[in-house]
């Protein structure tokens, strides 16, 4: 599918050159990207036998981007691969297409076709409407790293608000860490077969429609996804006595809303969401604020307070686990404001139901023009065996990284 959409692309990139007329402004490249040292350090032994007993991590990303614009600007084909080598986890070592997609961008509208990434989404500690993309979970275990996803996009706007429409032609499988590294439960994932609701398989066509509008201080935007679910279901199987995990991808149907309002010092924030196809119809959502202080003690540090409440009504029985189905996030983000953008981030969800506690740190500092050093932790506190995240409670990580933007 990635290769068809990129003849797509192509075919596509060379009609709007043909069809560009000579006194047209000549094209121009812009060419950039970024490439990542990294390392990981887990502080504790593997919580099962089948693990490797690895304390120190290593690993480097290449994600260069390529833009080519012309017609003045209002066409552009944008290329952003991605590759990650890891020293410990086979399945980590992989290569992406984040985006790959020829732009053209008219008075009121625009076209995009290809690859891409889109997100959706006003919360701090969950994205609850995040649908469009599949999470690359051998990245990081938060979420917020995705695949790029083959789809046809259109935004239309009028002075009622901007609707978007999306055919999405194929589909990403979920990416796993390997059966024997860190990050990963007792049990192999069959990731080569996985299994799907839509006879189709992941040549099933999806689509998705948002709508967006700002009423003053307000934003809001309403959402609706259909097509298969880019949460797996992980369905045990015995295969010659070894418990076996395969993903099973379900055909669903997700409606979601978000909002947030702007006042002076305060950010309120709320997402929700419906889905039907994980046995009957269950609810979700997330709401908090975050509140800023400006110029504490009249220097140039700015602290901003966050707080927010999660809840997932979801049965696991028939729907993929939930880590925040009652759980209360809290933390506070750091803006030093100085020439090197020191920047710190806290957060903590404690699950009201089992006790556990997640708790996640990330700090960046610039170091020059063209390197940043970022940290991030991740721990997992008083997490009981019934806890949705007990089979990685034992792989608490420290991550360093040195980015350097060409």
């Amino acid at each position: 599918m990635i290769l068809r959409t990129t003849y797509v692309v192509l075919s596509l990139w060379m009609l709007g050159v043909v069809w560009c007329p000579a006194s047209a402004e000549a094209g121009q490249w812009d060419i950039g990207g970024q490439a990542t040292l990294e390392t990981r350090y887990f502080p504790y032994s593997p919580e099962f036998a089948n693990q490797k007993k690895i304390m120190v991590s290593p690993s480097g990303t290449l994600e260069p981007e390529f833009v080519y614009e012309w017609n003045d600007g209002s066409e552009r084909l944008t290329l952003t691969p991605f590759v990650r080598l890891d020293a410990d986890d086979k399945r980590r070592t992989h290569a992406d297409l984040r985006e790959f997609n020829w732009l053209h961008l008219g008075s009121s509208w625009d076209l995009s076709v290809g690859v891409g990434k889109v997100f959706w989404g006003v919360t701090e500690s969950v994205h609850l409407v995040d649908i469009i993309n599949q999470t690359d979970a051998v990245e990081d275990i938060t979420g917020e790293e995705k695949l790029g996803q083959p789809m046809v996009n259109i935004n239309i706007e009028q002075p009622w608000g901007t609707v978007s429409l999306f055919a999405l032609p194929g589909f990403r499988t979920r990416t796993f860490t390997s059966d024997n590294a860190r990050l990963h439960g007792p049990f192999p994932v069959d990731t080569a077969h996985p299994t799907y609701d839509s006879g189709k398989k992941e040549r099933h066509i999806d689509w998705a429609a948002r709508w967006t509008q700002i009423f003053g201080d307000m934003d809001i935007s309403i959402s609706h996804f259909q097509g298969t679910s880019r949460e797996p279901r992980l369905l045990p199987q015995n295969r010659g006595g070894q418990t076996v995990f395969v993903p099973h991808y379900d055909q669903i149907g997700q409606t979601g809303l978000e909002l947030q309002l702007t006042t002076e010092n305060t950010l309120w924030k709320a997402e929700g969401m419906t889905r039907t196809g994980h046995g009957k119809r269950f609810y979700a959502g997330a709401g908090g604020f975050e509140h800023t202080f400006y110029g504490i003690a009249e220097s140039h540090v700015d602290i901003g307070l966050l707080l927010e409440y999660l809840y997932d009504g979801r049965d696991s029985r028939f729907a993929p686990p939930s880590i925040a189905d009652n759980d209360i996030f809290g933390g506070f983000r750091i803006a030093m404001n100085d020439t090197q953008d020191t920047t710190l981030l806290f957060g903590a969800s404690f699950d009201h139901h089992t006790k556990a506690t997640f708790i996640n740190l990330e700090a960046e500092r610039r170091l020059t023009d063209h390197m940043k050093l970022e940290f991030n932790s991740r721990f997992f506190v008083n997490v009981p065996a019934n806890d949705s995240i007990a089979l990685i409670r034992s792989d608490d990580f420290l991550e360093l990284k040195l980015n350097w933007f060409f």
